[in-house]
């Protein structure tokens, strides 16, 4: 739905269904009762999810063009979509081969690429489109050297290119403007603002200026504006917050560079104060036990007195629960945004409720999505009806939004 100069939505992660019968099945059995409740009056936007299979089947014209009667039919539409998990995201154990294929495959290529074709079609006239993706790759699976992970970045940066080349000629073409909208999360090859803004300076900028030059006669200034066009920033709150990162500086980064968000991805982390030994301790970890599920990865980044420690999943960091260096665990855990309590456990909704009321006072992004995808794996007492759940979800950003 259109808010002021921006859209809201939730991603339809959070239905499962891994080829599009499935899913847009979902879509028909939620969407409308979700509208009818959030915005019976105007147009309801949705961001769309699709696996590798989803996207294949619904590229054909049939299909698309059968969704795309539905969409008016119900006043809804698509502006933007998650193209960060490839494959099968309910019901299967993903952990990190949400980032499979990476950015060094050509599959990761195709697919995204896919991907844009269809939001090219669905995007209503004047609206601009982004798609989400993975921090290039998972940084735990190329440890070994420097050499090698330099490697990835470069392979990984100009796979990507083949897609903002794309997407210069949809627009020089006159179809729609589009973004790639970089996703960085905890033990991603892209973990946080500086690393984020060291990609794109050290790798991408260097490797797209001379072929945009090349390819499109453009000066090394429009090349540049270019990439910082097509290349935006996703900003998942919750992944921030589990690096420590607060808006207001993430927001200042970026201005910073002069560089772009495309997509603010509402969404928050489990978090706790530690302390320091004994039973009360004991009991603050075993509050972080009941959300030990094997479906999704849970990094836990810890903050000592000196810095801070990291557990690629939420199994490391319980086993070291006697470190009492460690003062506070943070856990990506994406709990519903509207509560800020779970028991013992806190949420960081503050980030939440912070970057809320820059994008009021400053609107930084054109597209805003709530993403709260572990609905399936939360505990019993946390779980209500779907519809229920994404309605509340939705209006409590809304009066975040003074809406």
């Amino acid at each position: 739905m259109q808010i002021a100069n921006s859209h809201l939505t939730y991603c339809t992660n959070i239905h499962p269904g891994e080829n599009w019968a499935a899913h847009f099945e979902q879509l028909q059995q939620h969407i409308p009762a979700i509208k009818a409740r959030v915005s019976p009056e105007k147009p309801f936007g949705i961001g769309l999810r699709l696996s590798n299979t989803a996207s294949l089947e619904l590229s054909k014209e049939p299909a698309l063009n059968a969704f795309k009667a539905w969409l008016k039919e119900h006043d809804c539409y698509v502006f933007t979509m998650n193209g960060f998990p490839y494959g099968g995201f309910h019901h299967t154990v993903v952990k990190d081969q949400v980032h499979t294929p990476d950015w060094t495959t050509p599959e990761r290529v195709a697919y995204t690429m896919r991907l844009f074709r269809i939001l090219a079609a669905l995007l209503p006239d004047g609206v601009e489109g982004g798609i989400s993706t993975s921090p290039l790759s998972y940084k735990l699976w190329h440890v070994r050297c420097e050499t090698e992970r330099d490697a990835i970045m470069e392979n990984a940066t100009l796979n990507m290119l083949q897609i903002v080349q794309q997407l210069i000629g949809i627009h020089r073409s006159g179809g729609p403007f589009m973004h790639l909208d970089v996703e960085p999360e905890p033990d991603g090859m892209l973990e946080n603002s500086a690393e984020y803004v060291r990609w794109f300076f050290d790798y991408l900028l260097p490797a797209a200026i001379p072929m945009l030059v090349d390819k499109f006669g453009f000066t090394e200034e429009e090349a540049a504006e270019k990439v910082k066009a097509h290349i935006q920033l996703c900003y998942d709150v919750c992944h921030f917050a589990l690096v420590y990162e607060s808006p207001a500086a993430v927001l200042e980064t970026m201005r910073q560079y002069g560089l772009r968000i495309g997509k603010l991805q509402i969404s928050a982390a489990l978090k706790a104060i530690l302390p320091e030994a004994g039973i009360e301790r004991e009991v603050i970890v075993n509050a972080f036990r009941t959300f030990n599920e094997p479906t999704y990865l849970h990094q836990v980044i810890a903050r000592t007195a000196t810095g801070y420690l990291h557990y690629p999943d939420l199994p490391e960091a319980i086993s070291d629960a006697d470190n009492t260096a460690v003062k506070e665990w943070r856990s990506h855990f994406h709990v519903p945004v509207f509560i800020g309590q779970y028991g013992l456990l806190s949420s960081t909704q503050t980030d939440i409720r912070e970057v809320l009321q820059l994008q009021v006072k400053q609107p930084f992004t054109p597209h805003l999505e709530i993403e709260t995808y572990t609905w399936d794996v939360l505990p019993a007492d946390l779980k209500l009806p779907m519809d229920q759940s994404v309605s509340r979800e939705m209006e409590w950003v809304l009066q975040q939004l003074e809406f």
